[in-house]
């Protein structure tokens, strides 16, 4: 037990490095707005894109415990919603699902599965189904990534709403106090229409952030094959260093600025524990996959449809931040 305390006090109380990143995260978005706008708009949406991109990063690691002890402190760091659609509530419950590693991918248990059960995807119209393989290659992701997640993720909240879910009405009404905040500064004081701003920054915010996202996870047999490692980039910092995704997975309440040097000190060792699921750079994977599928829409381990006449009661398991809601899973067929 005094050795667990030691390892608590250890870690500083306030983590500087992030502290100021969000500074700088919110002050280049003012700025951004404010002042470049007015005179070079098109910079001004390049600026305004990377900083939505970086936040959403940043409410990544807020998510985790940083940059304090704290917790209503640390998402007091990333209130404002400058990327407009994620409820941080929201985020952080459906992420923190996501950490079990031995559910990783599965669509039923883990919330940010890109893949479908069998009985999930069947059930799907024809357009849905091509919309969905399109997703799954890269460019694909880049432009139809957020719209499927966010329009997914929005119904699927609705219903639980409407179902009379407190938790997610007090995150929604949460987000929606900082929007009330954000989307007044967006178009009156940077004098912005919100229809740009939601299809330049938002989406292709969204966009660059699927970069990472599109390939930090596969089906293995190993859980530890699941999750990717991606050596080197030039969008690191943007990502906040989770290219490194399976040492963030690993050592969840690791610091971003910390995760190169675990990573540089054991090389070898890292590799050899993800199974070699590995790539050089984010440019060998859209060489490889621009217009061609990574991974199958149907999970590997779900390809089974359920026998027309048996009993087929759907339960919920998992609400999917990727699009098109939730699962559902069979029961079991009745005793003979």
């Amino acid at each position: 037990m005094a050795k667990k305390r030691n390892k608590v006090s250890s870690q500083p109380a306030v983590e500087w490095p992030t502290v100021f990143l969000a500074a700088g995260c919110y002050g280049t978005w003012l700025a951004a707005g404010f002042l470049i706008w007015p005179s070079y708009p098109l910079v001004a949406l390049a600026v305004l894109t990377l900083i939505v991109a970086l936040q959403s990063s940043l409410i990544h690691e807020v998510l985790h415990g940083h940059p304090t002890r704290n917790a209503l402190v640390n998402e007091a760091f990333v209130f404002a919603p400058i990327g407009l659609v994620w409820p941080f509530r929201r985020f952080k419950t459906l992420h923190l699902r996501h950490h079990c590693d031995e559910r990783l991918t599965d669509p039923l248990d883990d919330p940010e599965s890109y893949y479908k059960a069998l009985w999930h995807h069947h059930d799907m119209p024809a357009a849905m189904q091509f919309l969905l393989k399109i997703n799954n290659t890269m460019v694909g992701r880049f432009i139809l990534g957020p719209w499927l997640s966010v329009i997914g993720f929005f119904i699927d909240d609705a219903k639980q709403m409407l179902a009379g879910d407190k938790t997610i009405q007090k995150a929604w009404l949460l987000h929606a106090v900082g929007l009330a905040i954000v989307v007044p500064v967006i178009q009156f004081g940077f004098g912005m229409p919100l229809w740009l701003y939601i299809l330049v920054p938002m989406w292709f915010g969204q966009s660059l952030i699927s970069i990472r996202t599109f390939a930090e996870h596969q089906w293995s047999e190993r859980p530890e094959g699941r999750t990717v490692i991606v050596e080197r980039s030039p969008l690191s910092l943007l990502f906040l260093n989770n290219n490194l995704h399976f040492v963030h997975h690993k050592k969840p309440t690791v610091a971003w600025y910390k995760l190169p040097k675990l990573f540089r000190d054991d090389r070898e060792k890292w590799l050899k524990a993800n199974n070699g699921y590995a790539y050089p750079n984010y440019f060998a994977l859209l060489k490889a996959y621009a217009f061609k599928a990574k991974e199958p829409i149907v999970h590997p381990a779900l390809r089974r449809v359920p026998e027309k006449g048996r009993a087929f009661t759907p339960r919920v398991r998992a609400h999917n931040v990727n699009g098109l809601g939730t699962a559902p899973v069979p029961a079991e067929p009745p005793k003979e």
